[in-house]
């Protein structure tokens, strides 16, 4: 079978799923109610290799694929999809371009670090005018000697005040929109970095998100990754990796929505009888059963083609609209089975609720990932029926 797990991604769940029932959930509601990113939280899963779950051997990763990332962070996210974020954008971003695009001097620098989970690494791509639309991207760079020097902003990073290594795109030729952009790597301690305003959010509270500000920050020649003109490039073929570790979380969201359906329906009764024995919250359990199911499908088969080397942007999309999709369905849904106890905070549902509503929106809002799909197939139906 297509998703048949080996031996070592059967591990990989288990001990996951372990740690994050066991380690995670002591500590995950409080910490999104109170805002607090855990430090220990992180240097546990560094210690089981999730922080370099990607990364070759030779860097002191563990090689592993995205599979296998994609069915880890399924696991954190039934527990904390704040954890998950920050493991997402290590793995799926940052770790990602560093290992595809940077030179051998930079992997050998920053992979090792990065896979210990010393240096977490993060993904700076939007601004306040160029988010879904990566060509309007303002943030200037401008080559002085070995060197060059960043002027802008971004915002919305996700972890961007821990980071150890910050992906960073921005405008190395002004006058050319989809040719005119560079990817840097940069590290907090450059001159001229600062992190900005903290985002007090919705949902996802255990996940920081902070402005990053470049002022006149001099970033080394030798820090670009790829070539100067490759950024559009890099950012969007890295999307795909993204989208399916949001997809990822979305779908750990849902399981979790169903299960706690379930599990609090066996034990309330209305009207001499459980809730779960009435036909309307069968209705709704079956949906999400099979909402889940198709959206483990969809995931588990774009994490197998991008590890297989296929072009799986179409894949990678519909996995992340569908799964974000269901995943707010299933919270919505799974609520309504809690009733009034549901929108209190003594019952989890109601933090997942509030987590779910993000995964429609970043790593590519629902709207793109519908262009992106559609654009897809009719290139797909143009080769197959040309006119």
């Amino acid at each position: 079978m297509l998703f048949q797990f080996s031996e070592e991604e059967r591990l990989i769940q288990k001990t996951v799923r372990d740690f994050a029932r066991r380690e995670l959930a002591a500590v995950a509601d409080i910490s999104n109610r109170d805002g607090v990113f855990r430090d220990d939280i992180i240097k546990g899963l560094s210690a089981l290799g999730l922080m370099g779950i990607t990364i070759p051997e030779e860097y002191g990763g563990v090689n592993f694929g995205t599979f296998s990332l994609a069915v880890a962070l399924e696991e954190i996210s039934r527990i904390c999809p704040s954890t998950a974020v920050a493991v997402s954008v290590h793995n799926s971003l940052a770790n990602h371009i560093v290992l595809k695009y940077g030179s051998e001097e930079l992997k050998a620098k920053y992979l090792p670090r990065m896979a210990s989970g010393e240096a977490i690494g993060v993904y700076a791509l939007t601004e306040p005018d160029a988010g879904s639309d990566v060509s309007a991207i303002r943030m200037s760079a401008v080559r002085k000697g070995h060197e060059y020097v960043l002027n802008g902003a971004k915002i919305f990073i996700s972890t961007g005040d821990k980071a150890g290594v910050v992906i960073v795109i921005a405008r190395t030729d002004p006058g050319s929109r989809t040719r005119g952009l560079t990817a840097f790597l940069v590290e907090p301690g450059f001159p001229g970095f600062s992190v900005g305003k903290v985002e007090h959010k919705m949902g996802l509270k255990a996940s920081t998100t902070v402005e990053l500000v470049f002022e006149d920050c001099r970033v080394p020649s030798a820090n670009v990754l790829g070539e100067e003109g490759m950024g559009m490039q890099i950012a969007l073929g890295s999307l795909d990796g993204g989208r399916i570790g949001i997809a990822s979380q979305a779908l750990g969201i849902a399981q979790t929505a169903l299960d706690e359906a379930v599990l609090f329906g066996r034990e309330r009764t209305q009207f001499g009888k459980r809730l779960v024995d009435f036909q309307m919250t069968q209705a709704k359990i079956a949906d999400m059963a099979t909402n889940v199911d198709a959206a483990r499908l969809l995931v588990y088969r774009a994490a197998r083609m991008r590890d297989a080397g296929e072009n799986c942007s179409k894949e990678a999309s519909m996995a992340k609209l569908f799964a974000s999709r269901i995943a707010n369905a299933a919270v919505y849904d799974s609520m309504q089975i809690h009733g009034g106890v549901g929108y209190t905070e003594e019952f989890r549902i109601e933090r997942f609720f509030r987590d779910a509503r993000v995964t429609e929106i970043y790593e590519g809002t629902s709207e793109i990932q519908r262009i992106v799909i559609a654009r897809k197939v009719l290139e797909e139906y143009e080769q197959m029926y040309p006119v």
